[in-house]
């Protein structure tokens, strides 16, 4: 059986994607309409990853990456991976204020958000150590 995770969301996307609407709005108030429809096409793009990002862990020991319609996913075998940690990527003052998991793999890294971490977390090692 397949286990799919959705991705979080994390505070700095939101203000991306703030920012990209704002100047979209901008740009059609100043009537600039080729930078508003380049706005609105990178509004698109990433509202897509942002709601379609999944990372599914499949009943035959593989991890599949997927980002949404416009880009490419990714498929990694859980017998390569070799460490799965959770780290926190920014701090400030000593409080870690944006957390990850990373999946260690062929001298290569993954950065993951996943909703649930600790779930996410437990079903990779123990699918690794089946």
């Amino acid at each position: 059986m397949n286990r799919i995770f959705h991705a979080r969301i994390a505070l700095g996307q939101y203000l991306f994607l703030f920012l990209v609407a704002g100047m979209t709005i901008w740009a059609l108030w100043d009537r600039h309409i080729l930078l508003a429809l380049l706005m609105v096409a990178i509004l698109i793009v990433s509202i897509e990853k942002l709601i379609h990002t999944t990372y599914t862990i499949t009943s035959d020991g593989n991890l599949v990456l997927y980002h949404g319609r416009f880009m490419s996913g990714k498929t990694i075998p859980l017998l390569e991976v070799t460490k799965v940690e959770r780290v926190y990527q920014i701090r400030l003052f000593g409080v870690g204020l944006m957390r990850c998991v990373l999946v260690h793999y062929n001298n290569k890294t993954e950065a993951l958000m996943p909703v649930k971490e600790e779930e996410f977390i437990e079903v990779i090692n123990k699918k690794r150590m089946i």
